[in-house]
């Protein structure tokens, strides 16, 4: 009896584990594979939005900027199908040796099923059984024999199932093998393409640099110039934020000056705690973008030795793409900014969202808008058909990362 239970649980409890284990690795391979197909949908985005128009005359710096971004995604792509045929790998030793167990045991199994068989039959009338009883020296053993019967009788049963559950996993087993096997061989035929590709990328990008290179001192001043430029219209914008605290507060009632934040009523209160609660989950201000330059200090993406400061984000979009608000919220200003455009700051309670390099404008200060509404149309440089929203996060007047509030950013 206590055999019994002892293989069911030994049997269970292999079952269980060999579960978890391909449970835990087909949870980190859909991972990779989400990843992979996200990076797949961010090149083909990259290629609608910057390189569709091959006949549009870009700069150097924009075209080798453009290329440089599409480089790096293109080489996170290889790495994450290298992770997940790497995986694959592994999971298909592990089901090869899983098979091989199988196999071993499912032999043993009916090795001792076939013996079982043989006893049962050899022992199977039932004057058999009835001496076997009648030979008992008392009433006590002939019921343990009677229990010794049924329990060889169960014990048989189980046996049966147990084969048939083995047989069942063992070709669950190889169907899945196979699959992942032509799963792994799809991923190297990827790869290869993918590999085809970066290389192509990675000699166009080297025959620019070399150009860029001849010029260097030029790109570099010029990329100065354009730092400062945004520079001007980032504190442009930082002196309307801080003003429009200055304003609640005195509105308020609060005369200090050491007052950093704006003087909020329960609505704004409500609203900014409504903001927060959606960090991450924020909506694009464009329907279709690629970020091609990211928030904080950095290398230039071409010219590497100069350290460049972006208090936001820069999104390549659609030619005469619309903007959206990215939540509820009351337009704090419309500014037509000197070298920048017009700019757009809605206020969300303590934080606000900044929209720059807009050619129209749809709202006015004082309007309330609402998530998605579209406010503006992002601006067309017309010398070379780029389309570059600037997008910014404030909490009072610092600034926030927007990839860490944008969905997916």
């Amino acid at each position: 009896m206590r055999l019994k239970h002892t293989f069911k649980y030994i049997f269970l409890l292999g079952f269980t584990l060999s579960s978890l284990v391909g449970f835990s690795q087909s949870k980190k391979q859909q991972e990779l594979e989400e990843r992979r197909q996200e990076l797949r949908i961010e090149i083909k985005r990259i290629n609608d939005l910057l390189f569709k128009n091959k006949s549009q005359q870009k700069s150097q710096t924009s075209l080798i900027e453009d290329l440089s971004y599409k480089v790096s995604v293109r080489q996170n792509l290889i790495r994450v199908t290298n992770q997940q045929a790497n995986l694959l790998t592994r999971e298909i030793n592990t089901n090869q040796k899983r098979i091989t167990e199988l196999r071993d045991e499912l032999k043993t199994l009916k090795d001792n099923y076939a013996k079982m068989i043989v006893t049962s039959y050899k022992s199977k009338s039932e004057q058999s059984r009835v001496m076997f009883l009648l030979s008992s020296s008392n009433f006590q053993q002939a019921y343990k024999r009677v229990q010794y019967i049924n329990q060889y009788a169960d014990y048989q049963k189980e046996q049966g199932e147990a084969i048939k559950i083995k047989t069942v996993e063992l070709q669950e087993t190889n169907v899945a093998l196979l699959k992942q096997k032509a799963d792994k061989q799809k991923l190297i035929d990827e790869n290869r393409v993918a590999q085809r590709e970066l290389e192509s990328e990675l000699k166009q990008q080297e025959s620019l640099m070399a150009s860029i290179n001849k010029n260097l001192n030029n790109y570099t001043a010029q990329i100065r110039e354009k730092q400062r430029e945004a520079d001007k219209i980032d504190r442009e914008i930082e002196k309307i934020i801080r003003d429009a605290i200055a304003s609640s507060n005195k509105k308020a009632g609060k005369t200090t000056k050491a007052s950093t934040g704006f003087a909020l009523t329960p609505e704004d209160k409500i609203l900014a705690d409504n903001f927060v609660s959606s960090k991450g989950k924020l909506p694009w201000p464009v329907e279709k973008g690629v970020v091609k330059l990211r928030y904080g200090k950095q290398p230039h993406p071409v010219v590497k030795t100069v350290m460049i400061q972006s208090n936001g984000v820069r999104i390549a979009t659609e030619e005469n793409a619309p903007i959206r608000a990215v939540f509820n919220g009351k337009v704090l200003a419309v500014q037509a900014i000197k070298h920048g455009n017009l700019s757009v700051l809605i206020q969300h309670g303590n934080y606000v969202t900044v929209y720059k390099n807009l050619s129209k404008v749809y709202v006015k200060k004082g309007d309330n808008v609402s998530t998605k509404q579209e406010i503006g149309q992002v601006f067309t440089n017309p010398s070379n058909k780029e389309t570059i929203l600037s997008f910014s996060i404030f909490k009072e007047s610092a600034t926030q990362n927007p990839a860490d509030w944008i969905y997916k950013m």
